[in-house]
């Protein structure tokens, strides 16, 4: 049943189930924009110290980092659909409280509910894509699940904060529930015949074929070499078999998420310290200006993932990822110049600069890492490890995230934004050296 699966043609109903799958992905880049758009705005309203902004920052990312955790586990035992309902029925609930929220402790409670459910979606969906889709098809529509993220933030460029968001999560709990669940789950689990009826569903003219395999499984030779598959646990991600994939799915998306979450979610930020309006005026007509600045760069991300949605499966993971690395790092030394022709006299010349670093940085991380990073667990490790190894990788991936979000605006206001670029450039170069060393595991398992 798996062979069919893996050699049949990519049909329509597998293409809903991976619309389906791009709930989590599209939330996280529609809510990372807006709070970084609002950013500039509370810190004025608040007046909040940079450790406060760091924190309301981290909040969204730092739910993530549980909710990755506990996430994949949790669909290795219970199995994928449960848990892509639950997930979107948390970020409601946050969405609800971030809607409501008076103040920035309730903002900080909404946004780290939302980040729980977030987190959860991130290892339950890159498993479930990677188990109802065929073979030749995986790569190139797991990248496009993780490019939902940018269309969540050109979303969040237009339309209304807290509406669409409960709009979007609610849809998705609703349509969800027509979607069997991981067929590939439901074998290392024992349980055939739901199995069967899940591959029915996907590949409907295979029903009779289906239904014979799983007559024949009743054989009780067969059906003991498909028992049910005990529970392996975290621990294993760090045994020699799996020490350094784990080292490989996890460190560079850590570092990735570092630069990724912190220039995203500061972009705004970043441009206002550059001054890319040359105008005066208030607090708000300077945002304005800063968060249309940020919604064109933001549109690179986009373009991004649609390159490398066709350059991952022709030029490989590992590669797509180194080349990425040092895109982002050379987009930040590019930035530092800017900064620095800002200050000087002569320093008219710093925008052209300034969407240039901003550009680069953006296409060639998601054309590289944050495509490739999303992937590696998936294609890496068994079914009965795959959504607990592609958690820990989230939930180390958010660690990172977190360590940027809350870092940077402290960074900036203690030693500036060159301090923030600085530090971008050497997480992207050590992701780039991480990778060029393990990057031999890059295995299909």
């Amino acid at each position: 049943m798996t062979l069919l699966l893996d050699e049949s043609p990519l049909r329509a109903i597998q293409r809903w189930l991976w619309v389906l799958s791009t709930g989590g992905t599209l939330l996280d880049g529609f809510a990372i924009f807006v709070l970084g758009v609002a950013m500039p705005l509370i810190i004025a309203e608040f007046h909040f110290n940079p450790d406060v902004v760091g924190l309301i920052g981290a909040s969204l990312v730092f739910g993530a980092v549980f909710g990755a955790g506990i996430g994949g586990p949790m669909a290795d035992y219970l199995g994928r659909k449960p848990l892509m309902l639950a997930d979107m029925i948390i970020v409601c609930a946050g969405a609800a409280v971030s809607a409501l929220a008076k103040g920035p402790a309730m903002l900080f409670i909404g946004q780290l509910l939302v980040g729980v459910g977030v987190g959860i979606d991130f290892p339950v969906s890159s498993s479930y894509v990677s188990e109802v889709l065929p073979k030749r098809s995986r790569a190139r529509m797991m990248v496009a699940t993780i490019a939902c993220q940018s269309v969540g933030m050109l979303l969040a460029a237009a339309i209304t904060l807290a509406l669409l968001k409960n709009v979007i999560a609610l849809l998705f709990v609703l349509l969800r529930l027509s979607e069997p669940d991981s067929p590939h789950w439901l074998m290392s689990r024992g349980r055939l015949a739901q199995a069967a009826q899940a591959f029915i569903r996907i590949m409907p003219e295979q029903r009779e074929g289906v239904l014979q395999l799983a007559s024949d499984a009743a054989n009780q030779s067969l059906a003991s070499s498909v028992a049910p598959a005990r529970s392996l646990g975290m621990a294993i991600l760090f045994s020699r078999a799996y020490r350094a994939r784990t080292v490989l799915v996890a460190v560079p998306w850590f570092l990735m998420d570092i630069a990724t979450y912190g220039v995203g979610l500061f972009t705004p930020v970043i441009l206002g310290a550059v001054d890319i309006s040359g105008l005066g005026g208030g607090v708000i007509a300077q945002d304005f200006a800063d968060a249309r600045g940020s919604a064109a760069i933001d549109l690179f991300l986009l373009l991004g993932f649609l390159l490398g949605i066709w350059a991952v499966p022709r030029f490989g993971r590992i590669r797509m990822q180194a080349i990425g690395f040092a895109g982002m790092a050379f987009g930040m030394l590019l930035l530092i110049i800017a900064v620095r022709l800002s200050n000087s006299p002569a320093g008219a010349g710093h925008i052209p600069l300034v969407f240039t670093g901003f550009i680069l940085f953006n296409l060639l991380m998601n054309a590289g890492p944050n495509s490739t990073t999303f992937t590696l667990a998936p294609i890496l490790f068994p079914t009965q490890l795959r959504a607990t190894a592609s958690g820990f990788a989230a939930s180390i991936a958010k660690i990172g995230a977190t360590f940027g979000v809350f870092v940077l605006p402290i960074l900036k206001g203690k030693f500036g934004v060159l301090a923030v670029l600085g530090m971008v450039v050497a997480v992207s170069v050590l992701g780039l050296v991480v990778t060029l060393v393990f990057g031999r595991e890059d295995t299909e398992d």
